[in-house]
This record gives structure tokens, C-alpha cells and sequence, in this order.
């Protein structure tokens, strides 16, 4: 019963979040998965399509504590981390935290600082703790880094290195909205709405419910076929021609665990191979790399992972 109304309560996230934003229903159902199957996650997106604004609306939400650092090219890994600070009514120095100790960190254009600050996360995102002058610090449970980037302009960027793009469990792409919801956003600006103002937004689940939901996940049957049907995927993109780097046994990993997060949202206790393909888009595309002579004939990473995942016999 503790697992059918934690359930509740997540989807329930989604009705919540959608008084701020419109659409994105997709994009809110990944997060949560993300927060359930204690993942990351890349978010993907042209400027002023809500990406912030969805982060805040789910930790209302959720009532979880959320912090967003913006990142640009002169920010610190003491800016993140926290640092060693002179007490000097103690005549010692003290550890103030960074800003990534809280539940969920909006990292805000990730790729606009360099590898240094970038790999600052990496420790963070890995073994939920910060080391500083030696000591580590645990992080705050559940930690979620919700990072962003711009796809459409690089100038001034740092693109984030494959073995820190495996560091994140999904890459979710937030589209531009169709016309009708384009026109129902602003109708609510026009309305008044204010989305620095997320009042209107009642939590309506909590960290109990995604631990709950996180014990849940993990029982959730895996028949052999289906992780056969999972490592025959990942091979498969191992063999392309068109990429230089295939699924690692660690996407392998992600990919069951974001199925499994997947059919317990759906209400099943087992996964099958239509939950596999419905994950395996966000799951795996940002862990491939194009030879570059694929990228100048214009060949795009989801149909070389759709020409793999087609390439695989489903299981019976």
C-alpha cells in the first residue's frame, strides 16, 4: 500500500507542475524517474523554454530543497563544493557548504564553465559527497544534479567530456511548445502569471514517497530475455560503423534501471521490451559519438540508435 501511494503521489507531481508550466508532461515524468532511480540528468534545450522553471516546479512540488548555480567561464569548484572559511571567534577554520548541498542543483549551463569546475560535480554526481582539505562531506539524500545546456551556441562553451556525459543517467531534450500551448502561455502572462511566484504549486509528494518508490523500483521483475534484450542493444551500437563510441556496460546498467522506474509508473511489476524502447532514447543517445565522417554526412545519433535497436530481435 506504501508502494500504491507513493506512486500516486509522483504522478500527481505532474498535474502540479503543469499550473506553471504548459506541456512538458514527458520532460516532468523523466525527472521523476530520474529522482526515483537516484540519477542525473541533462537537460537539453534552446533558451526560454521553461528548463528552470520546471526544476523549480517540481521540487515545490515534491517539497524538496533545490539551488541553482549559473555557470560561467570564472566560476570556482569552491563555488559549488564550499570551502574552508576563518572562524575567527574559534581561531580555526570552518567548512561553509556550497550551494550543492541541497536536494536538487539546477546546474545552469553546465558546458559555459571549464573541465576543472566541471569535474568539481564529478564526485558529487558519483559518490554523493565532497572531499575539501580531505574530509568528506555527505550530500543531502535525495541529491539530484539537473544540469542544462544550450544546443545552439558554442562560442565561449566547454562540451562536456564523454566520461562526464556517462554521468548522467538521461538526456532529455525540452522542445519548443506547439502553437495552442505557445498560445495558452501567454495567456497566462497576460493572465498575471508570474513564474518567479510558484505559490500556486502545493507539494503533493515528499522524499518519503520517492524512497518509498525507489524500494519499489528495485523489485520490479527483469526476465532473462529482457536483459539479453538490453545487452544485445548496447553490443549492437558497439558495431555501428557510423559511431566511434557504443553503450557502455554502465549505459547498459541505466537503461534497466530506467525501465524498471518506467513500468512501476505504469502500474507493472515487471518490464518488457516496450518499456526498454520507450527509455532507451534518453537513456543511452547521449552516450554515443559519431566518427567524424558520419557528423559531415549529416547522420544523426537517434537514428544510428534507432538503426541498432531495430537491428535486435525482440523477445516473446
Amino acid at each position: 500500500m506504501n508502494q500504491d501511494r507513493a506512486r500516486e503521489a509522483l504522478l500527481a507531481v505532474r498535474a502540479q507542475v503543469g499550473q506553471a508550466v504548459v506541456g512538458q508532461e514527458s520532460v516532468v515524468t523523466s525527472l521523476i524517474i530520474a529522482l526515483l532511480a537516484k540519477g542525473h540528468v541533462l537537460l537539453e534545450g534552446v533558451p526560454g523554454v521553461a528548463k528552470t522553471l520546471l526544476v523549480r516546479s517540481i521540487a515545490a512540488a515534491i517539497d524538496l530543497d533545490t539551488k541553482r548555480v549559473q555557470f560561467t567561464p570564472d566560476l570556482m569548484p569552491g563555488d559549488i563544493t564550499g570551502s574552508l572559511v576563518f572562524d575567527a571567534g574559534r581561531s580555526q577554520f570552518a567548512f561553509r557548504p556550497g550551494p550543492v548541498f541541497t536536494n536538487l542543483l539546477l546546474a545552469d549551463e553546465i558546458n559555459r564553465t571549464p573541465p576543472k569546475t566541471q569535474s568539481a560535480l564529478l564526485e558529487a554526481m558519483e559518490e554523493r559527497q565532497v572531499t575539501v582539505d580531505g574530509e568528506p562531506h555527505a550530500l543531502p539524500d535525495p541529491f539530484l544534479v539537473c544540469a542544462t545546456q544550450n544546443p545552439v551556441e558554442y562560442e565561449g562553451t566547454y562540451p562536456l567530456p564523454e566520461a562526464q556525459l556517462d554521468r548522467f543517467l538521461m538526456k532529455v531534450v525540452v522542445d519548443l511548445p506547439p502553437r495552442d500551448q505557445e498560445v495558452t502561455v501567454l495567456m497566462r502572462h497576460a493572465e498575471g502569471f508570474d513564474p518567479r511566484d510558484l505559490s500556486a504549486i502545493q507539494p503533493v509528494a515528499t522524499a518519503e514517497d520517492l524512497a518509498a518508490g525507489s524500494v519499489a523500483v528495485r523489485t520490479v521483475h527483469v526476465a532473462p530475455e529482457i536483459a539479453a534484450y538490453i545487452v544485445d542493444i548496447a553490443r549492437a551500437t558497439r558495431t555501428s560503423p557510423s559511431l566511434s563510441l557504443g553503450v557502455s556496460p554502465r549505459g547498459a546498467t541505466a537503461l534497466l534501471l530506467t525501465s524498471r522506474c518506467w513500468a512501476w509508473l505504469q502500474g507493472r511489476d515487471f518490464v518488457t521490451p516496450d518499456d526498454v524502447k520507450t527509455m532507451s532514447y534518453s537513456t543511452l543517445a547521449h552516450r554515443l559519438s559519431l566518427r567524424p565522417e558520419s557528423e559531415l554526412e549529416g547522420v544523426g545519433v537517434s537514428a544510428i540508435l534507432a538503426s541498432a535497436i531495430n537491428s535486435v530481435a525482440v523477445p516473446r
